[in-house]
Parts: C-alpha cells; sequence; structure tokens
C-alpha cells in the first residue's frame, strides 16, 4: 500500500473496524464479511481487491484511498443521512448484523439496486439527463476532484462519452491536464486509452505533449490491462511496455499436448472467432482469473478456525443481467476448468491476442492449419528466450483435487450437449405452462401444497418444465418466442447469435471492464469446446438436503403469500433469501455429480433461483425500459417458485433413494 490505513478506518457498509478490502469501482474499504458478499454480486457490480495481499498500480490505490478520505460513501447512501430515513425505518448494517440476510440484503440494495442514490428530477428525455451528465463529467475531469466525477459517474454520465463539440472524450481532457486520478477512475469505469479524438490523437499521445510521463506510462498499461493480468497470473511476469514488448507468452512445461489435433482444432476454433465474440470471450477469462486470484486471497486471510459458511469462497462468475443467459453459462463454465485446462486456455488467447494486435492474417486452408500452429510454437520459443526468467512451467494446482485433466477436449462437447440439454420442450408441455400461467391463483394455492409436500419423496413426479428460460428485454416478444428459441437453438458456452448480443457496449455499463482491443481482421464464429471433469458419485446427507430444502420451501410460501396478498415490494428481499438457501443447497453436491438426474436438478434449481431475482427486480420504482407489467411478472415469478420448489423435491427424492441403497 502507498501508506499505512488508519486506525479509525472503518468498513463503508457496516462501520466494522479495520476494513482489509477496497471496492475499486465504488472507492470504498470493506471488511472481510462484507466483502464476500460483494464478490457473490460480480464484477460489474463491485470490483473487490485485498489491500495487502494483491498487487496494486500505486496511483489506482491512491484513487481508491482519494474517494474513501473524500466520503465517497456518501454518493451510494445519500438518502440514508436523511434524517428521514431514520424516521422511516430504514438504516445501514452494522458490525453485529448476520451475514444472511442482513448485510447482504443491505449491500445488494446499497449497490446492485442503488436504493439510496441520489436521483435526479425525472425528465422526459433520458437521453438528454445522460448527455448532460456526460458533458458535466467532460468538463469536471480537468479538476483534481474526483469525488464530483465518482457522483456523475454513478448517476449515468458515461465514461467514453465522445463530446461532439469538443471532439474528444473526458480521458482525452484528464490526460492533457495531467490528472493521473482521474484517469484511473475513468479507466475503472471503461473509458478506452485507445480512443481516437478528431485530430486522431489518443490520451496517451496528449499526456506524451504535456510531459506527463507517468500518466503516459499508466494509460499504456491499461491498455494492454487484459492481456498482462492473464500473463501475470501464469508466470508472474508482465511485459515491458516502455521497451515495446506488449506481450508474454507463457509456455506450459509439457508442450506434447500442443501437437495434438485436439489442440490444433481447439486453436482454430478460437482464431475463428469474430473479433466481438474473441474479445467477450477474453473478457470473461479475464473475470474467471480475477476470481481465482481473489480466491486464493480470500483462502490465505481467512481465520479458517473460524470460517463460517455465510463466507466462502464464489464457486463460480456471478450472473452479469446484461449479457445473455447462455454468455452467463458460458462464463460460469469457466469455474470447471482444472489448472491445467485453464492456463493452456489461456495461454491460447494470448498467442490469439498477440496475433490479431498485430494483423497477421489467418490462411482460409485447412492444410495450412499446421503451418499456422508452428508459427504460434516459434513464436512461444523466440518469446521465452527474449527473457532472462525461467518459463512458467506449472500452474497451482489448488483445483486438481478436485477437477481431473484426463479426458480429451473432443468429449468435452459431448459432455456438453449431455450434461446441459433438457431435450426439446413438447407443445404439451409448453401449453401446461402456458395454462398454469394464466390461472395464478390456482397456481400459488397449488404451490403452497407443493411448499408443505416437498418433502414426501414418494410423491408421485411432477410435469417437465424447461429450466432455461429465454429472456429478452422486450416482454412483449419474451413468452412468444421462448418455445422457438429452446426448440431451435441449442446451448454453448457463449452466445454467437446477433439476436443475443447485448446492444448497450458502453462507458460505465462495462463497470472498469478490460480496455477494448483493436484487431485487424475479422473471421466466422464457430463452436466452443467445453472442459470435461470426473463425476463424482458422493451425494451429500438426506438430513442436510432436507434441512436446506425446508428453508428454501419457507421463503417460497412467503413469496407466495406476498403474491395472494399484492405484496408486490416484498419479491426481492423473499427472492433474495431464495437465493441464499438454493446457493447454499448447491453447494452440498459435488461440482460434477455423476448422475445426470441430479446435474438437471440442480441446474433447474440454480437457474431458476437467478431468472427469479431477476423478474423481482422488475418491481422496483423508476426501473428504466417499457412500462412493468406487474400480472406478467408475478406470472413469471410464480413460474420461478414451482420450478425451484420442483427441483428441491427432486434432490430430496434422488439423496433419500441413493443413501438406502
Amino acid at each position: 500500500m502507498s501508506k499505512r490505513l488508519r486506525s479509525s478506518e472503518v468498513c463503508a457498509d457496516c462501520s466494522g473496524p479495520d476494513p482489509s478490502w477496497a471496492s475499486v469501482n465504488r472507492g470504498t474499504f470493506i471488511c472481510d464479511e462484507c466483502c464476500s458478499v460483494h464478490r457473490s454480486l460480480g464484477r460489474h457490480i463491485s470490483q473487490v481487491r485485498h489491500l495487502k495481499h494483491t498487487p496494486w498500480p500505486p496511483t489506482l490505490l491512491q484513487m481508491v484511498e482519494t474517494l474513501y478520505n473524500n466520503g465517497a460513501n456518501s454518493i451510494w447512501e445519500h438518502s440514508l443521512l436523511d434524517p428521514a430515513s431514520i424516521m422511516s425505518g430504514r438504516r445501514k448494517a452494522n458490525p453485529q448484523d448476520k451475514v444472511h440476510p442482513n448485510k447482504a440484503e443491505f449491500i445488494r440494495a446499497k449497490y446492485q439496486m442503488l436504493a439510496f442514490v441520489h436521483r435526479l428530477p425525472c425528465r422526459d428525455d433520458d437521453s438528454v439527463t445522460a448527455k448532460d451528465l456526460s458533458k458535466q463529467l467532460h468538463s469536471s475531469v480537468r479538476t483534481g476532484n474526483l469525488e464530483t466525477c465518482l457522483r456523475l459517474l454513478s448517476l449515468g454520465a458515461q465514461a467514453n462519452f465522445f463530446h461532439p463539440e469538443k471532439g474528444n472524450t473526458p480521458l482525452h481532457v484528464a490526460s492533457k491536464a495531467g490528472q493521473i486520478l482521474q484517469a484511473e477512475l475513468l479507466a475503472v469505469y471503461g473509458a478506452d486509452p485507445g480512443t481516437q479524438d478528431s485530430s486522431g490523437k489518443t490520451p496517451v499521445d496528449y499526456a506524451r505533449q504535456g510531459g506527463h510521463h507517468e500518466l503516459a506510462e499508466r494509460l499504456v498499461e491499461i491498455q494492454y490491462e487484459l492481456t498482462d493480468r492473464l500473463a501475470f497470473y501464469l508466470c508472474g511476469r508482465k511485459p515491458d511496455h516502455k521497451n515495446g514488448q506488449h506481450f508474454i507468452i507463457p509456455q506450459m512445461a509439457d508442450s506434447s499436448l500442443d501437437l495434438s489435433e485436439l489442440a490444433k482444432a481447439a486453436k482454430k476454433k478460437l482464431q475463428s472467432l469474430s473479433n466481438h465474440l474473441f474479445e467477450e470471450l477474453a473478457m470473461d477469462v479475464y473475470d474467471e482469473v480475477d476470481r481465482r486470484e481473489t480466491d486464493a486471497v480470500w483462502l490465505a486471510t481467512q481465520n479458517h478456525s473460524t470460517l463460517v459458511t455465510e463466507t466462502t469462497v464464489v464457486p463460480f462468475l456471478p450472473v452479469n443481467p446484461e449479457y445473455s443467459s447462455t454468455r452467463n453459462q458460458g462464463r460460469q463454465k469457466l469455474a470447471r476448468f482444472n489448472a491445467h485446462e485453464f492456463a493452456t486456455l489461456v495461454i491460447d488467447i494470448l498467442s490469439d491476442a498477440k496475433r490479431r494486435q498485430q494483423g497477421s492474417p489467418l490462411s482460409g486452408s485447412k492444410d495450412n492449419v499446421e503451418l499456422i500452429l508452428k508459427t504460434i510454437s516459434n513464436q512461444h520459443s523466440v518469446e521465452s528466450q527474449d527473457n532472462d526468467q525461467p518459463d512458467y512451467d506449472s500452474v497451482a494446482s489448488d483445483e486438481d483435487t478436485d477437477l481431473e485433466a484426463t479426458a480429451s477436449k473432443a468429449n468435452r462437447q459431448k459432455s456438453l450437449d449431455s450434461d446441459l440439454s433438457d431435450g426439446p420442450v413438447t407443445v404439451q408441455e409448453f401449453m401446461e405452462v402456458k395454462n398454469a400461467l394464466v390461472a395464478s391463483e390456482a397456481k400459488i394455492q397449488q404451490l403452497m401444497k407443493i411448499g408443505r409436500s416437498v418433502l414426501v419423496t414418494s410423491s408421485s413426479s411432477l410435469p417437465s418444465f424447461p429450466s432455461t428460460l429465454s429472456w429478452s428485454r422486450d416482454e412483449s416478444t419474451r413468452r412468444a418466442s421462448r418455445l422457438e428459441k429452446q426448440n431451435s437453438t441449442p446451448e454453448s458456452d457463449y452466445d454467437n447469435t446477433p439476436n443475443d448480443t447485448d446492444p448497450d457496449d458502453t462507458g460505465s455499463s462495462r463497470k472498469g471492464r478490460q480496455r477494448s482491443m483493436v484487431w485487424q481482421g475479422d473471421g466466422s464464429v464457430p463452436d466452443t469446446a467445453e472442459p470435461h471433469t470426473a463425476p463424482s458419485p458422493i451425494l451429500p446427507s438426506t438430513e442436510d438436503v432436507i434441512r436446506k430444502t425446508e428453508q428454501i420451501t419457507k421463503n417460497i410460501q412467503e413469496l407466495l403469500r406476498a403474491a395472494q396478498e399484492n405484496k408486490h415490494d416484498s419479491y426481492i428481499p423473499c427472492s433474495e433469501r431464495i437465493h441464499v438457501a438454493v446457493t447454499e443447497m448447491a453447494a452440498l453436491f459435488p461440482k460434477k455429480p455423476k448422475s445426470d438426474t441430479v446435474r438437471t436438478s440442480l441446474r433447474l434449481l440454480t437457474s431458476s433461483a437467478y431468472r427469479l431475482q431477476s423478474e423481482c427486480k422488475k418491481t422496483l420504482p423508476g426501473d428504466p425500459g417499457p412500462p412493468t407489467d406487474i400480472q406478467l411478472v408475478t406470472q413469471q415469478v410464480i413460474q420461478c417458485a414451482y420450478d425451484i420448489a420442483k427441483a428441491a423435491k427432486q434432490l430430496v427424492t434422488i439423496t433419500t433413494k441413493e443413501n438406502n441403497n
């Protein structure tokens, strides 16, 4: 750290003493317990770093410290500072509160729902408001007032806003003024150092012209943040950008795998990805690297004698609602890669990132694939010879005991198909769902009965429903397109269809994502491979599953009573409690259950819980987009609750049967 944390500093969320973590994009310091909740929200909500055990670029840490010391937390708790909030019973968490549900509910409301942020007066044209905010940001970054810029970003100002009159972006302005901390803040919120102004100059150019050499060097680092982080994860080194080295391509100790036909095919598929999809994949792998590294720091810094299940590691990347459901599923599958498989993927991405940036063309002939791979292999060798330090020869094998690297990449896609396919939805099944949704009151009563009888394992099985639905932003097309999409679109690791590409790919929507990578070429979209891990026959005890099922059932009944009584403001807290209970239940089972039925039930359980949260959020007042149809939302909430209850019942039945055998 650049300086010693003062003992008076407290957690921004619960006021606990001696916070040891920081939320970089929120400008706050947080304690271990609150950090565990931040991590479960995902990096698109909060980017956490340990203050002492994580490497920090000095100016990035200085930026967070400056924001914290200048009251950045008041931005996220604005309305709580109003005396009227005390009268209404709203308060922030305190150190004695339980992590779940007390601290978790407060933190989600604070950062995910932005429930306490100061709201601007409503205007007819939201785009004008966003443009005005971005113009204010454009002029504010020339000063050192970080908290003003963070407030503007929290209200919707765009870090990559291109000023139509000035012909440049806020990062150009900050770079010209030598405001390195403002540049750090803008970069965290997605500003691209490679963006050119109307004169064709980048922020790096302006920093150099102004004699701000430290800022210029830092902007170059930010521009290569993604590939630098991937290389450092594998070999603990970063490229020497000052001397023109912008990529390090580590080598595996066992390079014989690179010569296999399967490895060649996998690389060819990666190289054939369009630039946009390759960037998405690289960003997702970056997030997985961050998750794994933060997990390692988390485990190393915890007091394991007092560690409780409430604050465990995050087992896979949390859902980002801005991404398609297919992409979110692909992101979560990255956690299944063991150390060797994941390292191979990272190396392939680094190799192709270098190729794309340098504009190296790909041959269209299949016969030349061997030549391409040899060229890349030679690049590996040249790269390693240029460095004095030894090549990367192994990856930390903490996960090797859980995930084995024995199956070939060819079997991975086959495993994916058998593991994730619920089969086509028949017209009869679809009509059953539709009829059930129309009869909301009858569905509530039916679910209440399911909740009471979910532990009766001898009951007949419920009708089959699709476990993965397609969630478009247009409510009017959602129900009509669901059956068609499920029957026509197979699941894959990443969503390669234009219809599922998120149109909002700018500024703060990416919340400090990696800088965009500018490639010279483009290509077609192939299928992607899925890792195969050894299945585990071990199931949890029936008693543990029943206990968690009782908790889920209790929360579902509470949600259904709220639906019955039209208490829509209770949807979100109920869904959060259900999500916590579902997460705890899913954690009882192995990552790769041997039983197909267990995998199907677990997938239905967790995906339904995520969908339930997404639907319940639509009841928030002031939610952007078309007016909310409360009746439709209620029907969707009921459907999700139905699927959760069904999956929980199936898991009780399965574990009871297996444990009695």
